[in-house]
């Protein structure tokens, strides 16, 4: 991870990488650390491992290090110069998930024979316990070494997490299996475990737990691997976001074009950019005119024409012609960095969720000492053996670490996530179902998720005496000999409709007009009403009624003229998708309230909210439009301050901040990158419905893995009386332990019955 120093109005800001984080107990722990400092105030995020600290005067960023440091963790400061590139912070991780995965296959390997050596008598041949505790050694103390270490930090700190569950029980297990087989009876050649389920009072020297020790370590491995594979994620949006830029810029030096590096640009350069390149940096335009393709920033279809004195952002497209440009803003100044930046402080700023493993085993685990520890001094008190007390205490703390524990998140988490990328639904970690569950509102971005994000032909006026065939047919022909995505669209549209197009000679595009040829020996004018104007061509009454009724709902007006008169109006709009109505009520239907976010003009949102049911005059439903880009994340807080649980559903690089700053994001999957990058929840299909499904999904994985903890708990806790009354025999433990797996496997593959609306 990279860390990052500025200076903000409350003082100075740092962003610090942190490692050594097992959990969400431990952000919350380095957070209440680092804020017990005078003048700090910090924010840490387990899924992004990062800190953000404020601090001021009289505190050195060196203290800050320290006092993680204090903490049980690692801390690094920002370097001199330029942060590291990504690619070179993503090392340390992608080590760190490899040293898992190692850690998880050998586990794997060396955990199966020993748990059908346990739990299969006919297995058990001679020497079968010594082979075992061969196998177990490194899974205990190798493969299960992470565990270990965390919960001996969280021992120092007077904490108890999941880790010192899975590190107590399985310690006990494998230690009390040495000593039963080193000085008790266990180690014994021929001694076998035979499957008798009988409740006897017993000194346990000759009983060995090494099944449990083993498996216990491996389940719970499995499903740190699969969170830390998803937790990798997590600095992806900003790296797709800073791919979006041009590389190279040619530059004008003395008259001349120079190709550079973009990052080499500075203020005041002006630079090329031909039709089709992206523009390189923020600036204004100095010669030429075009229309700029600016949906992948802000997420609107239609193109914006731009000529000199016009701004032009980064990024974006040139969809027209040559175009000269003069640098105004570069580096970290461009609004796509501006827009990184807010990706980065929203996934800084989101609060993680904390395992609920991790809270049932903070209230659990201090539970189960103390009953073991009682468990041992009254046995003492009542005149027991030593033996006997030692194995009734040992006994409590291995039934107290559940098998079935390690398997239900995963579980759940693999046939839910399963289930859902067969209905195009990605899932990216069990943190992001919680969320599903609380949500009451969701905000709906408007282009690319409510409509198709593409202009099409949506209506044709025509003059009377005037056919709409020929019409369509001159129209499409003129138009497809140009680039400008509404001549597309038109194009596109005359062909459906029409067939086969004319043949086009003398094109000429009409600089911010239009364009005018001769089709089928006919000469043709298509662009605005300006353009006719210019050839003494008036729209009639009729079409410029068409015209203006098109422009009051944001749609866009294209007349057309041939023969020295006005002939035809074509209506070119971005289209609602035929799904999204059945969509927002299904919404409706799950207690959420719909929010319609656009940055067109209040027209365009009305008549789009009332086609799709959002606008539906029950108060159950709102329309906020005319909204920048880098505003929308400020939507979403808005809401949040009010009480609202936001889900937001988009699909464009503007809409990237706010996924990441809502409780819960959902991605189109036919949008950009960035944009999945930051949500939580991937939708494949193009269609809004999988929002619905996908919300109804993660509930219902959600309920599983909360009925899996119960079960997975309530069987050892049904079986601690019995070991505290030392009546636990080995072949109880291990039915327990399998039969509460079995459970929790069967409820989770019920999850492959999901069915999408």
């Amino acid at each position: 991870m990279t860390a990052q120093v500025g200076t903000g109005p409350a003082g100075t800001e740092v962003e610090l990488a942190i490692s050594g984080m097992t959990c969400a107990s431990c952000a919350a722990r380095i957070e209440r650390k680092l804020n017990k400092l005078d003048g700090v105030t910090a924010t840490v995020n387990y899924a992004t491992e990062k800190a953000s600290v404020t601090y001021g005067a009289g505190v050195e960023p060196e203290q800050l290090v320290a006092q993680v440091e204090a903490a049980g963790y690692a801390a690094t400061l920002p370097g001199p110069g330029r942060a590291e590139p990504a690619e070179n912070s993503e090392e340390p991780e992608d080590q760190s998930i490899r040293a898992l995965r190692q850690r998880l296959i050998g586990s794997a390997v060396l955990s199966v024979p020993v748990i059908l050596l346990a739990m299969v008598p006919a297995l058990q041949f001679t020497y079968w316990q010594w082979i075992s505790l061969t196998l177990a050694a490194p899974v205990v103390v190798w493969a299960g070494w992470p565990f270990h270490k965390a919960a001996w930090t969280n021992l120092r700190h007077g904490a108890a997490t999941m880790d010192t569950l899975i590190s107590m029980g399985t310690l006990a297990a494998f230690l009390w299996s040495l000593y039963a087989l080193l000085f008790g009876g266990a180690g014994i050649p021929g001694t076998t475990h035979p499957f008798e389920l009988t409740i006897e009072r017993m000194s346990g020297d000759a009983s060995i737990y090494l099944e449990v020790a083993a498996g216990v370590t491996t389940f719970i491995l499995t499903g740190r691997y699969f969170e830390a594979r998803s937790k990798r994620r997590a600095g992806a949006a900003l790296r797709a976001l800073l791919e979006l830029g041009a590389k190279e810029v040619a530059v004008l030096r003395d008259g001349r074009e120079e190709r550079i590096p973009t990052d080499r640009l500075a203020v005041g350069d002006r630079f090329v950019v031909r039709p089709g390149e992206k523009i390189a940096t923020d600036g204004v335009v100095d010669e030429g005119s075009s229309a700029v393709d600016a949906s992948m920033l802000t997420g609107e279809s239609v193109p914006v024409e731009v000529r000199p004195g016009d701004t032009v952002v980064g990024a974006t497209v040139n969809a027209g012609g040559r175009l000269i440009v003069r640098a105004s803003r570069v580096g970290s100044d461009t609004q796509l960095a501006q827009m990184a930046k807010l990706v980065e402080q929203a996934q800084t700023g989101k609060a993680a969720v904390q395992r609920l493993a991790d809270r049932i085993s903070a209230v659990f685990v201090p539970i189960v000492i103390v009953l073991a520890l009682g468990t041992l001094v009254t046995w003492l008190a009542v005149g027991g053996s030593a033996a006997a007390a030692f194995t009734a205490a040992v006994a409590v703390l291995i039934i107290a670490c559940p098998c079935a524990l390690g398997l239900a998140t995963p579980t759940a988490l693999l046939v839910g996530t399963g289930r859902g990328a067969q209905l195009g639904i990605l899932i990216k970690g069990p943190e992001v179902l919680e969320s599903t569950r609380r949500v009451d509102t969701v905000v709906l971005d408007k282009t690319g998720t409510v409509t198709t994000g593409r202009m099409a032909l949506t209506d044709v006026h025509v003059a009377e005496g005037t056919d709409t065939g020929e019409a369509l047919r001159l129209a499409g022909a003129l138009e497809n000999a140009s680039e400008h995505p509404i001549a597309r669209a038109i194009a596109r549209g005359a062909a459906e409709r029409a067939g086969e197009l004319g043949t086009v000679e003398e094109f000429a595009n009409v600089e911010g007009l239009g364009v005018r040829g001769v089709v089928d020996g006919r000469a043709v004018l298509v662009g605005r009403p300006a353009l006719l104007r210019q050839w003494s061509q008036e729209l009639p009454a009729d079409l410029a009624e068409a015209a203006d009724a098109a422009q009051r709902q944001g749609r866009t007006a294209v007349a057309v003229a041939w023969d020295g008169r006005a002939r035809a109006v074509l209506v070119v709009a971005d289209t609602v998708k035929p799904t999204s109505r059945e969509a927002v009520g299904r919404l409706r239907e799950l207690g959420l309230t719909p929010v319609l976010l656009t940055g067109d003009n209040e027209a365009v949102a009305r008549s789009v909210a009332a086609e799709v049911g959002i606008d539906a005059g029950d108060g159950m439903g709102t329309v906020i439009a005319e909204v920048l880009p880098k505003d929308k994340v400020d939507v979403v807080k808005r809401l949040q301050s009010e009480g609202k649980v936001v889900a937001m559903v988009g699909d464009g690089i503007n809409d990237a901040a706010a996924l990441a700053q809502a409780d819960l994001g959902l991605a189109m999957g036919t949008g950009a990158d960035v944009a999945i990058e930051a949500g939580d929840l991937t939708l494949v299909r193009g269609d809004l419905r999988a929002a619905v499904d996908a919300i109804r999904l993660s509930r219902q994985t959600l309920r599983t893995i909360k009925g899996n903890l119960f079960w997975a708990f309530a069987y050892n806790v049904a079986a601690l009386p019995l070991a505290a009354a030392g009546l636990l025999n080995p072949m109880i433990a291990g039915a327990a332990m399998a039969f509460s797996s079995v459970f929790v496997v069967s409820n989770s593959l019920r999850l492959r019955r999901f069915r999408a609306y």
